[in-house]
């Protein structure tokens, strides 16, 4: 990181431990989401859209109670919808998450057109495509939520693992993933749990490489943003917050 970054990082970082501390609740305790005081552009018969991180934040967890309780709403699918999006688009929120086919975020957050602004990687790994990906929705869409979501049994973690285990090289391009995960490997558990463990480290990793952009750093100094780590559990279809 450059010296600018340095400046901003333990900001950044104090701010994002406490509006994570309030996502928390809203992704982890399935709490009702509240509505929105502050209304953002909004699609033809639907309410206003999440403006701040806690709105954005309670919305997606109202949408992933209404998903494992198989109540989705399936919103903003309509003709009305679809053509307003060709002149404009509000997503509220990023969600930089893994290719997984299992974990598509429109779904297990149950939004539709226009709602999220979705990034995915394998184990979420970071470039600077990715990177330019994410800033472009916060600084050039004024999106007030990035969420760093990871997943139950992330087959990338697993490769990272057992690669660091084995001494072996991965295929290709699959040893560049590898090797970004690598400083996630929590090496205090052994097996399984060491796999389970790395999804939650890596997740924690990706946040605070993305806490620690300059751009993105001043705009959560300012509460205009929150990035956040997640965990989707295959078993259950349940998100919750990775602290």
């Amino acid at each position: 990181m450059n010296s600018h970054a340095t400046a901003h990082r333990g900001t950044g970082r104090r701010t994002v431990l406490r509006t994570a501390l309030t996502g928390a609740a809203a992704l982890g305790a399935g709490l009702t989401a509240a509505r929105p005081a502050t209304a953002a552009p909004s699609a033809p018969g639907t309410g206003p859209r999440p403006s701040t991180p806690q709105e954005a934040l309670a919305e997606l967890a109202a949408g992933n109670r209404r998903w494992r309780d198989f109540r989705e709403r399936h919103p903003h699918e309509t003709p009305a919808v679809r053509r307003e999006l060709t002149t404009a688009q509000h997503p509220f929120a990023v969600v930089l998450g893994c290719i997984d086919s299992r974990v598509p975020p429109e779904l297990v957050f149950d939004q539709g057109l226009g709602d999220l602004m979705t990034v995915r990687t394998a184990g979420e790994v970071l470039d600077e495509a990715v990177l330019g990906s994410v800033a472009y929705g916060v600084l050039e869409l004024g999106i007030p939520l990035v969420v760093v979501l990871g997943h139950q049994s992330c087959g990338a973690v697993r490769a990272a693992v057992e690669a660091e285990q084995s001494g072996g090289h991965l295929p290709a391009h699959i040893q560049y993933l590898a090797d970004q995960i690598r400083p996630a490997i929590d090496h205090s558990k052994e097996g399984d749990a060491r796999i389970d463990a790395t999804v939650d480290a890596n997740v924690r990793l990706v946040r605070s490489r993305l806490a620690a952009e300059p751009d993105l750093a001043a705009k959560v100094g300012t509460g205009k943003l929150a990035i956040v780590g997640a965990r989707y559990e295959l078993s259950d279809q349940a998100v919750h917050h990775v602290s």
